[in-house]
């Protein structure tokens, strides 16, 4: 969902945006890369730390970009411009998402040598579902997506044969996974270039997404966790169809809160920021916000999930986000449904609707 109430924050490197192919250094041994993407989403944060692992000097990459031409080349103006000569020595992958995992076969395995691998750093759960979406698994496409979207009230062909007809699109931007990976869990701390970064685990955008703290430097590498203009896509899918995504996020959310407030958030997308806060504020206020507008729909007679999506959104959708506006139209009424606020119809034409309990 766009969410652009982003005046109490603030962004110390203004409109200053790294140079396409190259880095901008945000703090002391992290630089900044952004990668392009084919989506409305055009760009993705990466992150280069300056490092060293036993004994030997060199790079921590955090995320990777997806796996197209485009994306490769510009990996290879990074490793011939803005390495200092120096070797990347891990991967670490904030969660499965195309954008973030797309290129960690191709990186991980550009950088071993004979005796020295560069090694996947990712969460298991999240290592698992890339592994599983890569070989076409389930995933937000596929026969079983369309007949999930179906019960939620999706009538339209061809929005439906989009979902059925994309079941590779995983697969297309994530041909590989690095078949070992080391397991990042909440709490854990890695030690990068003489500092120590602590996990803290995010679930219902993925998994078990990572987000990366850095104390003495008073930064979070924040995956999508935290995002400045537009809030974190929070669905639930047909593989898991009475799932609580939003439960989920809004807790790991509010467990954020334990960091400090001043920290210099590195996010996925859009630019660094300060207001850490005042950011989780904007994010709680604005699903109160949706779910008090999903309850009074729900109260005034059944609704199902694509019923309310005039409700949620308010800009024309296109028939690649329905399904993802879908997705998040679900998580909300199951939030109110564990909540105990409704509860499931399911009619004769098959669409399950909501009322109020």
């Amino acid at each position: 969902m766009n969410q652009r109430s982003d005046s109490a924050l603030r962004y110390p490197l203004d409109d200053v945006l790294p140079p396409v192919g190259a880095s901008l250094e945000v703090a002391p041994g992290v630089r900044w890369l952004r990668m392009p993407l084919p989506f409305v989403l055009d760009h993705i944060n990466l992150w280069l730390l300056r490092d060293e692992l036993d004994g030997r000097p060199g790079w921590t990459l955090v995320d990777c970009g997806v796996d197209t031409p485009a994306t490769r080349a510009l990996w290879e103006q990074v490793f011939a411009h803005e390495l200092e000569g120096l070797p990347v020595l891990r991967v670490v992958v904030t969660h499965m998402h195309p954008d973030h995992i797309g290129l960690a076969h191709w990186l991980t395995a550009h950088w071993s040598v004979p005796g020295r691998e560069c090694r996947l750093w990712i969460s298991a759960a999240d290592w698992n579902a890339a592994c599983n979406a890569s070989r076409g698994g389930t995933g937000p496409a596929g026969e079983e997506a369309a007949a999930f979207y179906a019960l939620h009230g999706l009538e339209d062909p061809a929005v439906l044969q989009r979902v059925r007809s994309h079941r590779g699109d995983y697969s297309a931007l994530v041909p590989a996974v690095p078949p070992r990976h080391r397991r990042l869990m909440d709490g854990q701390l890695l030690r990068i270039g003489g500092r120590d970064w602590a996990c803290h685990a995010g679930y219902g955008h993925a998994p078990e997404h990572i987000a990366l703290h850095c104390p003495v430097l008073g930064v979070l590498i924040a995956g999508d966790m935290v995002l400045p203009r537009i809030s974190t896509n929070i669905s639930v899918f047909g593989h898991e169809p009475e799932g609580d995504p939003l439960t989920l996020y809004l807790e790991s959310l509010a467990r954020m809160r334990a960091l400090p407030a001043h920290t210099l958030v590195l996010p996925s997308h859009g630019k660094p920021f300060t207001g850490l806060h005042e950011r989780i504020d904007q994010l709680e206020a604005h699903h109160a916000e949706r779910l008090a507008e999903v309850a009074r729909s729900c109260a005034q007679g059944p609704c199902s999930a694509l019923d309310l999506l005039p409700t949620m959104f308010r800009r024309p959708l296109d028939t690649t986000q329905i399904p993802f506006a879908l997705g998040e139209a679900v998580a909300h009424l199951h939030r109110l449904w564990a909540q105990g606020l409704l509860k499931p119809l399911c009619g004769a034409d098959g669409v399950r609707r909501w009322i109020a309990c």
